[in-house]
Protein backbone atom coordinates (compact mmCIF):
# COMPACT_ATOMS: atom_id res chain seq x y z
CA UNK A 1 0.00 0.00 0.00
CA UNK A 2 2.83 2.46 0.77
CA UNK A 3 4.59 1.74 -2.47
CA UNK A 4 0.99 2.52 -4.22
CA UNK A 5 0.69 6.05 -2.29
CA UNK A 6 5.00 6.66 -3.10
CA UNK A 7 3.50 6.16 -6.66
CA UNK A 8 0.65 8.20 -6.81
CA UNK A 9 2.51 11.02 -5.00
CA UNK A 10 5.48 10.83 -7.29
CA UNK A 11 3.16 10.97 -10.13
CA UNK A 12 1.13 13.73 -8.95
CA UNK A 13 4.14 15.88 -8.26
CA UNK A 14 5.29 15.43 -11.79
CA UNK A 15 2.21 16.29 -13.20
CA UNK A 16 2.13 19.73 -11.25
CA UNK A 17 5.69 20.93 -12.39
CA UNK A 18 5.06 20.07 -15.99
CA UNK A 19 7.02 22.55 -18.43
CA UNK A 20 6.91 21.99 -22.21
CA UNK A 21 10.17 20.10 -21.90
CA UNK A 22 9.78 17.45 -19.51
CA UNK A 23 6.27 16.48 -20.42
CA UNK A 24 7.49 13.18 -21.73
CA UNK A 25 9.30 12.81 -18.14
CA UNK A 26 5.97 13.35 -16.65
CA UNK A 27 4.33 11.12 -19.00
CA UNK A 28 6.75 8.38 -18.07
CA UNK A 29 6.33 8.67 -14.58
CA UNK A 30 2.65 8.87 -14.55
CA UNK A 31 2.86 5.36 -16.07
CA UNK A 32 5.48 3.32 -14.21
CA UNK A 33 3.24 4.78 -11.02
CA UNK A 34 0.75 3.13 -12.65
CA UNK A 35 2.62 0.04 -13.81
CA UNK A 36 3.52 -0.43 -9.77
CA UNK A 37 -0.20 0.09 -8.96
CA UNK A 38 -1.28 -2.72 -11.03
CA UNK A 39 1.22 -4.74 -10.21
CA UNK A 40 2.61 -5.05 -13.97
CA UNK A 41 6.06 -4.20 -13.60
CA UNK A 42 6.54 -6.85 -10.62
CA UNK A 43 5.56 -10.24 -12.26
CA UNK A 44 5.91 -11.23 -16.08
CA UNK A 45 2.93 -12.35 -17.68
CA UNK A 46 3.40 -15.87 -17.14
CA UNK A 47 5.51 -16.35 -14.35
CA UNK A 48 3.88 -19.49 -12.76
CA UNK A 49 5.59 -21.29 -9.44
CA UNK A 50 7.13 -23.74 -10.22
CA UNK A 51 6.82 -25.44 -6.78
CA UNK A 52 3.08 -25.50 -6.84
CA UNK A 53 3.10 -25.98 -9.66
CA UNK A 54 4.92 -30.07 -9.36
CA UNK A 55 2.48 -30.36 -7.12
CA UNK A 56 -0.65 -29.76 -9.04
CA UNK A 57 1.08 -31.96 -11.70
CA UNK A 58 1.93 -35.02 -9.27
CA UNK A 59 -1.70 -34.65 -8.20
CA UNK A 60 -3.23 -34.87 -11.96
CA UNK A 61 -0.26 -34.86 -14.87
CA UNK A 62 1.62 -37.92 -13.47
CA UNK A 63 -1.08 -40.94 -13.95
CA UNK A 64 -0.20 -40.60 -17.87
CA UNK A 65 3.34 -37.92 -17.43
CA UNK A 66 5.06 -39.14 -14.76
CA UNK A 67 8.87 -38.43 -15.17
CA UNK A 68 8.22 -36.01 -18.40
CA UNK A 69 7.07 -39.21 -20.09
CA UNK A 70 3.86 -39.91 -21.80
CA UNK A 71 1.91 -43.78 -21.22
CA UNK A 72 -0.27 -43.29 -23.98
CA UNK A 73 1.31 -41.38 -26.96
CA UNK A 74 5.50 -42.49 -26.44
CA UNK A 75 6.78 -40.06 -29.24
CA UNK A 76 5.25 -37.22 -26.90
CA UNK A 77 6.81 -36.89 -24.38
CA UNK A 78 7.90 -33.54 -22.01
CA UNK A 79 11.28 -33.94 -22.92
CA UNK A 80 12.35 -30.24 -24.23
CA UNK A 81 13.12 -31.72 -27.71
CA UNK A 82 9.93 -33.24 -27.89
CA UNK A 83 7.74 -29.95 -26.61
CA UNK A 84 9.47 -28.04 -29.34
CA UNK A 85 8.68 -30.82 -32.20
CA UNK A 86 5.08 -31.64 -31.18
CA UNK A 87 3.59 -28.89 -28.85
CA UNK A 88 1.17 -26.65 -30.71
CA UNK A 89 2.69 -22.78 -30.12
CA UNK A 90 6.47 -24.31 -29.94
CA UNK A 91 7.91 -24.75 -26.05
CA UNK A 92 6.49 -21.93 -23.95
CA UNK A 93 4.19 -21.39 -21.30
CA UNK A 94 1.83 -20.32 -22.98
CA UNK A 95 1.19 -23.40 -25.43
CA UNK A 96 1.35 -25.62 -22.79
CA UNK A 97 -1.32 -23.49 -20.83
CA UNK A 98 -3.27 -24.05 -24.08
CA UNK A 99 -3.13 -27.49 -24.35
CA UNK A 100 -3.80 -28.13 -20.31
CA UNK A 101 -6.58 -25.79 -20.17
CA UNK A 102 -7.99 -27.52 -24.01
CA UNK A 103 -6.52 -31.10 -24.39
CA UNK A 104 -5.29 -32.29 -27.37
CA UNK A 105 -5.97 -35.98 -28.56
CA UNK A 106 -5.96 -38.52 -26.15
CA UNK A 107 -5.19 -35.47 -23.32
CA UNK A 108 -8.59 -34.15 -21.65
CA UNK A 109 -9.00 -30.84 -20.93
CA UNK A 110 -8.19 -29.70 -17.38
CA UNK A 111 -9.64 -25.66 -17.75
CA UNK A 112 -13.09 -26.76 -16.22
CA UNK A 113 -10.85 -28.80 -13.16
CA UNK A 114 -7.63 -26.58 -12.12
CA UNK A 115 -8.27 -22.79 -11.97
CA UNK A 116 -6.66 -20.79 -14.10
CA UNK A 117 -3.40 -20.39 -11.91
CA UNK A 118 -2.93 -23.95 -11.36
CA UNK A 119 -2.41 -24.27 -15.05
CA UNK A 120 0.20 -21.53 -15.23
CA UNK A 121 2.02 -23.34 -12.05
CA UNK A 122 1.79 -26.72 -14.45
CA UNK A 123 3.22 -24.53 -17.26
CA UNK A 124 6.31 -23.03 -15.55
CA UNK A 125 7.28 -26.33 -14.01
CA UNK A 126 6.83 -28.46 -17.55
CA UNK A 127 8.97 -26.06 -18.78
CA UNK A 128 11.12 -25.49 -16.27
CA UNK A 129 11.80 -29.52 -15.98
CA UNK A 130 12.24 -29.85 -19.35
CA UNK A 131 14.79 -27.57 -19.33
CA UNK A 132 16.38 -28.80 -16.57
CA UNK A 133 15.65 -32.37 -17.07
CA UNK A 134 13.26 -34.69 -16.25
CA UNK A 135 14.71 -37.36 -13.38
CA UNK A 136 12.93 -40.75 -14.15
Amino acid sequence: MKLAVISTLVASAAAFSVTPSNVGKAAQAGAAAAAIVAGTAIAPAFAGDVGAGEQVFNANCAACHAGGQNVIMPEKTLEKDALEQYLAGGRNEKAVMTQVTNGKNAMPAFGGRLSDEDIANVASYVITTSEAGWDE
